[in-house]
């Protein structure tokens, strides 16, 4: 079957034949066809989706230049808000963190939980999270991970550097990693360190620490507090052996001073770590050019900012107009990262995890790195798809919009490992949830979680934890910090969602909504069963109640 281009050629050509002559000395000659003329030729006018384009024999008038300039501009400033978000919202949580004191290798944990006094995209209520930034510039950094930890390092462009505790190398027993910036040449150890090389020369720190028994999380707090050691490497030191040093390339080294560990209490603390969607946002993304260097991206990236002035080593200088274009661009591509969450169905149908359902999740369509789906788990080992060879634009869009940090940990289909996300944006019959309503959603017996499950409910603005008296807008199986969720006699479990508690609800069944603001929510699944991944388990349609 031929194609619509080659079809179009073969007519071309026969055209062209048609109308060949025969010139002085046998010469051939092709009169082309007007057809073929008027197809690659400008119109004296043209009506477009930008206005009407005119030209005058072929050249533009100063209008239509102008016209086309402006959109060029807004087109290449949309793109490279939708493309690089998430380098700006890697930047935004290192400058939160800085705006409470901490440095680089200082520790934020939140010992009683994230609760939704601060900003921060879909975080969850229901594990322990300690996190920093990690500055690379002077050389590489050891982690002394203590264990049980469940997380991941990013750099500043989100790029996935390693998986550290349970789904890590370590496999959550602890152990120390070396994290090498991008600029380092020096000698490395030999061994007894789990090594990563980043390309930015700083990267963020983000883990989870489970609560013991559901109900107390002590015990998580103390490990990490008493374990957690994040200093510079000395080459030299551990990990390279006496002979190595026979060789002449590294000196050796007597063991690190360990600077005591600086902790930062994060629970209710009232800071920010989300970026702006005017054009304060491309001023961030510059200073983040600024910051790394300038191959820490990938090249298209790079010449789509270039194209709008962002030039690692530039000043970002842009004018009134292309200011105005640039808080066009930030605008439209909020209603584009937003749209790609409510109106997901419209654009992206398979993001839908179930046939005919509106919890969806993104992920499973280009996996991690928004390539290729993540590999099918059978039989005990993995079985990869064939690689797309394609970036699966809107779902990456869609995630940074929402989301932060990525990992493999985060979308692969293996049992009784990591965590597994449901997004529910509109109830059963695809409207929005409104605050002010009351809703439902029940969770059919042998709930798909070996560890334990929660919903959690997000504010439709910010994306972060809907803020509320309640102040831990969860609900799940754990019993801290709010009382577990009781199941039905059928063994069944229905939450609700509201701005009272209804009556005959158990508080763990009920979650506080705002009447005055929109929400949406995550089900999660922590350390998900087959019936997760086979979909023999299904949640009902979030249903309005009244």
């Amino acid at each position: 079957m031929q194609s619509f281009s080659q079809s179009r050629m073969i007519a071309v050509g026969v055209a062209v034949a048609a109308s060949m002559t025969v010139g002085i000395g046998g010469t051939v000659l092709a009169d082309v066809s007007s057809d073929v003329l008027k197809a690659m030729s400008a119109p004296q006018a043209v009506d477009t989706r930008i206005g009407t384009l005119e030209f005058n024999k072929g050249v533009p008038t100063d209008k239509t230049a102008q016209t086309v300039f402006d959109t060029v501009d807004f087109t290449r400033a949309l793109n490279a808000y939708n493309n690089s978000f998430r380098g700006a919202s890697a930047l935004a949580i290192k400058k939160g963190m800085e705006s409470v004191g901490a440095g680089s290798g200082d520790v934020i944990i939140f010992s009683d939980l994230m609760d939704s006094t601060s900003l921060f995209l879909t975080a969850n209520a229901d594990t322990v999270y300690y996190m920093a930034y990690i500055d690379l510039s002077d050389g590489p950094v050891v982690i002394d991970q203590p264990t049980d930890g469940l997380g991941t390092l990013n750099d500043m462009w989100f790029q996935w550097v390693i998986d550290i505790g349970k789904p890590g190398p370590d496999r959550g027993l602890g152990g120390k990693y070396l994290i090498v910036g991008p600029d380092y040449d020096g000698p490395l150890p030999e061994g007894g360190y789990f090594v990563a090389h980043a390309k930015t020369n700083t990267v963020l720190y983000a883990l989870r620490a489970f609560i013991a028994n559901g109900d107390d999380p002590k015990p998580a707090v103390d490990n990490v507090k008493q374990n957690l050691k994040i200093y510079a490497y000395k080459p030299g030191s551990f990990g390279t052996s006496i002979a190595e040093a026979l060789e002449g390339k590294v000196r050796l080294a007597g063991e690190p001073q360990i600077p005591e560990m600086k902790f930062i209490e994060g629970s209710g603390l009232s800071f920010n770590t989300i970026p702006p969607s005017d054009y304060g946002f491309f001023e961030l993304l510059n200073e983040n050019v600024q910051n790394e260097s300038a191959t820490s991206y990938d090249v298209e990236l790079a010449g789509q900012l270039a194209a709008i002035g962002i030039v690692h080593g530039k000043p970002f200088e842009p004018d009134e107009r292309m200011k105005q274009i640039l808080s066009d661009a930030a605008q439209t591509g909020q209603a584009f990262g937003r749209a790609l969450q409510w109106q997901f169905a419209q654009k992206q149908p398979d993001w839908a995890y179930y046939e005919g359902s509106s919890w969806g999740n993104m992920l499973f369509q280009g996996g991690a790195f928004f390539e290729t789906p993540p590999p099918k788990f059978e039989d005990g080992i993995f079985k990869p798809f064939p690689p797309t060879g394609a970036r699966t634009l809107d779902s990456r869009t869609a995630f940074y919009y929402a989301y932060t940090l990525d990992s493999p940990g985060m979308i692969m289909r293996i049992p009784e490992v990591g965590s597994q996300y449901l997004m529910g944006f509109v109830d059963a019959d695809g409207n929005p949830y409104d605050g002010s309503k009351t809703y439902k959603v029940t969770l059919p017996k042998g709930i798909p979680a070996a560890a334990f499950w929660s919903f959690t409910l997000y504010d439709n603005q910010t994306r972060s934890m809907l803020q509320t008296p309640q102040k831990y807008p969860r609900a799940g199986s754990q019993s801290y910090p709010s009382p577990a969720a009781v199941a039905s006699e059928d063994g069944s479990t229905t939450v609700y969602f509201s701005p009272e508690q209804p009556d005959g609800v158990e508080r763990g069944n009920w979650i506080q909504s705002d009447p005055d603001k929109g929400w949406f929510t995550i089900l999660r699944l922590y350390s998900p069963l087959p019936g997760f991944f086979d979909k023999s388990w299904r949640p009902t349609e979030i249903e309005l109640v009244q």
